[in-house]
């Protein structure tokens, strides 16, 4: 559990993309001596220093949502050790805003004549299933034809693809958006660039979410090429996460060079090893990303954070502000 609680004011969740990628709010919390700042994302290049190292996530979200006859499925990872046409879904209600009850055996028609049978809860049950398409082609190719991006019931409207992709992105294969790096522009990184700021790679894919439950992370599918574990070990400055996504791939492998599936959960009773700062979103109430930021930025400085976050109308979910934690 983490050391907050809170409820989150329905006013606070942002609905729809900012006209400005790089104009949404950012709080930068030191853990050195306890500060916040109050500024804009497109002010990164001057709270950085030369040396430091910012890490992001290059995973490209899929359109992973699919209708369907009285349901709209969720797809989400690959599963290790199975073939293409297997993947783990959430079953949801038709207009996505809150999860279906599904059972092993169920068979659903999908569009442009594919059909996902569910065969058994995934990990010992809850909302997840595994589950096999039966369909024209592989799973990735059949989302892009037919899918859409996975959205909540506080995004009312429908938005293109685009709106869900991080400038950077070039491996598809994420099916909810690794939201942290949304703010970035192509202006903003060579900014960054010009202040002696560097920057490195990993993949990791991201799978569903949900409102409803908090779980921890399932595993997921990374990598760290070699370029980037030399650019660690080689780094002057800090090494800053862009995301949980990144956090989770470079402390499973000590930040030296690997690929595969990850089940690491980070708390504070874990640490951290190779990160020393993290741009992050703002989570909800009881996510267990909440225990991951205790680990960076400790219980009280977290606290008053998202204290000053809930008081000074900051903006939750993927199109909303941004955290700075050092």
């Amino acid at each position: 559990m983490s050391a907050i609680s809170f409820e989150l004011p329905s006013a606070l969740e942002a609905t729809a993309p900012p006209p400005r990628r790089d104009a949404v709010r950012l709080m930068v919390a030191r853990r050195d001596g306890g500060q916040i700042e109050h500024t804009r994302f497109c002010e990164l290049p001057e709270l950085l220093e030369p040396g430091d190292l910012l890490v992001v996530n290059v995973s490209a979200t899929l359109p992973a949502a699919i209708a369907a006859a009285g349901a709209r499925v969720h797809f989400s990872t690959r599963v290790p050790g199975l073939g293409q046409a297997w993947r783990v879904v959430e079953v949801r209600s038709e207009d996505g805003s809150r999860p279906r009850r599904a059972h092993a055996g169920e068979r659903i028609k999908l569009r442009g004549g594919a059909t996902l049978e569910l065969v058994a809860p995934y990990l010992g049950g809850g909302r997840l299933m595994l589950a096999r398409l039966d369909g024209p082609g592989p799973v990735e190719s059949y989302l892009q034809l037919h899918g859409e991006p996975i959205r909540y019931g506080y995004v009312s409207e429908r938005w293109p693809l685009r709106e869900y992709q991080n400038v950077y992105a070039t491996t598809p294969g994420s099916v909810e958006m690794p939201s942290a790096g949304r703010p970035f522009t192509g202006e903003l990184i060579a900014q960054l660039a010009a202040a002696g700021v560097l920057m490195a790679t990993i993949t990791l894919h991201a799978g569903v979410s949900s409102p409803e439950s908090h779980e921890p992370p399932f595993p997921e599918q990374f990598e760290v090429p070699e370029v980037t574990a030399r650019q660690i070990e080689r780094a002057s400055g800090r090494v800053i996460a862009v995301g949980t996504t990144v956090v989770r791939a470079l402390e499973t492998t000590g930040g030296r060079a690997g690929s595969g599936w990850t089940q690491l959960v980070i708390g504070p009773e874990r640490g951290l090893r190779v990160v020393d700062g993290l741009i992050t979103g703002w989570h909800e109430p009881e996510a267990s990303h909440l225990q991951m930021l205790e680990a960076i930025a400790g219980p009280e400085l977290l606290r008053r954070s998202y204290g000053q976050a809930l008081a000074g109308g900051y903006r939750w979910h993927e199109f909303g502000d941004s955290h700075l934690i050092l």
